[in-house]
């Protein structure tokens, strides 16, 4: 069976190898992305290029994918997350929920398995 197009669209985003262009294009003009904690960059990110900032920000991250299903309206992403900074490390298991509208990000949620671990990686 063929996967669905929002899956592709999420294996897309995961696998970009284009540059920012094709990252920027995955996403609504008005897109946002929710996240938990308390760490600097928590809280929403508003506009396609706020999720791109956030997301540069975020760089150095290795996400391995475990699986993504979808369907008409969302895509979840089971995710192991890995990285070094700043002397620390980051191990752990992730979910990002999206909401796919026409074909590309309209919006999506980032959440860890230890949101306290998180926050301490990033702060």
């Amino acid at each position: 069976m063929a996967e669905h197009p929002n899956a592709q669209v999420i294996r897309a985003l995961y696998g970009a190898s284009g540059g920012p262009d094709t990252v920027a294009a995955l996403f609504h003009e008005d897109a946002v992305w929710h996240l938990p904690g308390r760490q600097p960059m928590s809280g929403d990110h508003v506009g396609r290029e706020a999720v791109l900032q956030a997301m540069r920000y975020f760089g150095g991250v290795r996400l391995e994918v475990h699986d993504i299903v979808a369907n008409g309206d969302h895509v979840v992403a089971l995710l192991h997350a890995t990285g070094e900074r700043n002397s620390k490390r980051y191990d752990a298991r992730e979910v990002d929920v999206f909401h796919v509208r026409d074909g590309k990000i309209a919006e999506f949620w980032s959440f860890s398995e230890d949101t306290r671990l998180t926050d301490e990686f990033w702060s």
